[in-house]
């Protein structure tokens, strides 16, 4: 066998089974949230995913009297460990208000989340940059826009 056809053999191999994978694929904001639909939750948080591209809180939210579980998406853990957020930062069973964005199919119980408050006062600022997501002064990272004709 030539070394060309062996070669060929080898990329053709490798994406078959790279093919076979499934694909994580990382968004804009606009793809998957309304920003239109803002959405406060609080709840105590049941699970923490911390994974590319992006973290997820789970956190159990009672409505009318019964439990929901709401999947909270964040910043890749890159981007929060950037800012101090660690995967110590939040523990299963502690009280939290989160502050963000509903999916755009609003019967899914999953929002981008922009802010984290603990009962306690303290925040932690969850949303990635530059995404696509509204510019609502919480991002820490977002320049400040200058008015009109300055």
């Amino acid at each position: 066998m030539s070394m060309r056809t062996t070669i060929g053999t080898i990329v053709v191999g490798a994406g078959l089974i790279l093919a076979g994978r499934p694909v994580v694929a990382h968004h804009a904001f606009g793809a998957e949230f309304d920003p239109n639909a803002p959405i406060r939750l609080q709840g105590k948080i049941v699970r923490l995913e911390w994974v590319n591209p992006h973290t997820w809180i789970h956190i159990e939210v009672i409505k009318d009297g019964k439990p929901e579980v709401w999947m909270i998406e964040g910043g890749t853990p890159n981007t929060l460990l950037r800012r101090g957020v660690t995967r110590d930062s939040l523990i299963n069973g502690t009280e939290i208000i989160v502050d963000g964005y509903q999916t755009k199919d609003h019967s899914l119980k999953r929002a981008n989340g922009r802010d984290v408050t603990f009962t306690d006062g303290r925040k932690l600022f969850m949303g990635s940059s530059g995404t696509g997501a509204p510019t609502d002064g919480r991002d820490p990272t977002e320049k400040p826009k200058k008015p009109p004709g300055r």
